[in-house]
């Protein structure tokens, strides 16, 4: 059949967007619903769309799939001594113009359609179809370039084997944006890389940067990497600095207000801090003079808050399991041992379950949330529950799941900690809010009735140093470190099956 057949195929398929077009437009042969035709039609432009993505999806496995081929055939076909680099800039350059991309973004086409077809099978089977996007795909295959074949094999088992254990209440990665995707991913891939992440740390701390670039209409981008501790540290400053600064007499936005706040940092002289590097760690990291959490980037008045959550045997030295600032994701060891020794007052007291490393449950018999139970909140969820919604757990609001006045309790199983856009959502409109447990956030269910399962924390046990568990009663028992003030140790013995 060959050509003809492709054609008749891409003949049906215009037809079949002909006819769904006609739906969306309420001009189809029978209306969604003859009861409530405005009910119906808004139900079925919402089927429309699921099913949208699942075409589109099916369609960038395709593309991924034929864009290979071709780029098989080509270099089969290619003149004899023809240079590999001219080959593969011919095909990019072939497939760019055929998809009107420019010569960049073809490249980068090609290399995840070659990730996919080669070393991702579990990836490209999920979405040729369906269920994950384009940009799923994408993430998978970033995450997965510096992996070696197994450690990419174990990066796609531990999101897309269906034999891979996760819980009934979890959104799949197809559920849940590709940009949450990508954290999660990459999250996994610091903790399972192969080489340590401190010294990928250092290699990269090594190319921390500020880079200028003008924008339209008189305005300009000013952006700087450099590491996550004091990046986060730094960001969740200005946020409180910009909402203290709010009130009924200024007409400044929140994200105007940010943006002022930095440029005073950077423009006046009320920015003394300075930073030192930890050299005890011997890999140069910089680090705040104040309290190790960076929060001396700007003025004294208000302190940065920075959760740091790090195994009892990296904070001694025994292991190099990352630790997590949260908002962030996994950092060295040595980052968090940087913060603890400068006396970090926001490293908080956390104990974790030694055999999946949850935050373990607490509750309280009264209506009032606790700073304790806010925390465990930050821990249980990483950020606003809703899905997709990436507002980090600082700027979210502890709120009761089934209302304290409807007989609710004040307890880690009823509480969210919606970020303030979906709280307001929550109490103005028809979204609700699914039961939790104690170590898994609420769904939502939406006024149209569609139930939306929430991202979960993807944790894991801490590791152990063989030192530590022959010495051991049993070589089985489990510690926790729980941090009970800046620069205190304490390490706590846990038996599996205890209570």
């Amino acid at each position: 059949m060959g050509r003809e057949a492709v054609e008749t195929a891409f003949a049906d398929i215009r037809a079949a967007l002909a006819v769904l077009n006609a739906e969306v437009d309420a001009c189809g042969a029978e209306p969604f619903s003859a009861a409530d035709p405005l009910a119906g039609l808004a139900e079925g432009s919402l089927d429309i769309l699921a099913g949208a993505r699942e075409a589109e999806a099916g369609l960038a496995g395709l593309k991924a799939r034929a864009a290979m081929k071709y780029a098989d055939t080509a270099h089969a076909l290619a003149p004899p001594g023809m240079p590999v680099q001219a080959q593969e800039m011919a095909v990019a350059a072939e497939i760019g113009c055929v998809l009107a991309l420019g010569p960049r973004a073809a490249s980068t086409f090609l290399s995840v359609s070659h990730a996919l077809t080669t070393t991702l099978p579990l990836t490209l089977a999920a979405l040729q179809a369906g269920t994950i996007s384009w940009q799923h795909a994408r993430g998978m295959a970033d995450e997965a370039a510096t992996l070696d074949p197994a450690g990419a094999a174990a990066l796609e088992a531990h999101f897309l084997d269906p034999d891979t254990p996760r819980p009934a209440a979890a959104a799949t990665i197809g559920e849940m944006p590709a940009h949450r995707f990508k954290h999660k991913a990459r999250t996994w891939r610091e903790r399972h890389h192969t080489e340590s992440i401190r010294k990928r740390h250092t290699k990269a701390a090594a190319d921390r940067r500020v880079e200028y670039r003008p924008d339209q209409d008189g305005m300009a981008w000013l952006s700087a990497c450099l590491p996550a501790h004091q990046a986060l540290a730094g960001w969740n400053r200005l946020n409180a600095l910009a909402r203290a600064a709010q009130g009924p007499n200024e007409p400044r936005t929140l994200t105007q207000l940010r943006t002022d706040k930095f440029a005073e940092a950077i423009l006046t002289s009320g920015t003394s801090a300075t930073f030192h590097a930890d050299n005890s760690a011997g890999n140069g990291e910089a680090a705040s003079d104040s309290d190790g959490t960076g929060a001396g980037l700007l003025s004294p008045g208000i302190r940065a808050q920075v959760l740091v959550t790090v195994p009892v045997f990296s904070l001694m030295g025994l292991t190099e399991e990352p630790a997590v600032l949260d908002g962030y994701g996994p950092v060295p060891p040595s980052m968090a041992r940087d913060l603890v020794a400068n006396g970090a007052d926001s490293f908080y007291r956390v104990l974790v379950d030694p055999r999946d490393g949850a935050p373990l449950e607490i509750g309280r018999s009264s209506y009032r949330v606790t700073k304790a139970m806010r925390n465990w909140l930050r821990l249980r969820d990483g950020q606003c529950p809703f899905p997709g919604c990436s507002n980090p757990s600082l700027d979210n609001e502890a709120d009761h799941l089934l209302a304290w006045h409807h007989g609710g309790t004040t307890g880690i199983s009823n509480l969210g900690q919606p970020c303030p856009k979906h709280h307001k959502l929550r109490h103005t409109s028809g979204w609700t809010p699914t039961p939790a447990t104690k170590d898994e956030p609420p769904g939502w269910t939406s006024p149209t009735g569609r139930h939306y399962k929430s991202e979960h924390q993807d944790w894991e046990p801490p590791h152990w140093p063989e030192s530590a568990l022959s010495a051991m009663p049993g070589g089985h028992a489990d510690y926790v470190y729980i941090p009970r003030s800046p620069g205190e140790e304490s390490l706590h013995r846990v038996l599996y099956g205890s209570s």
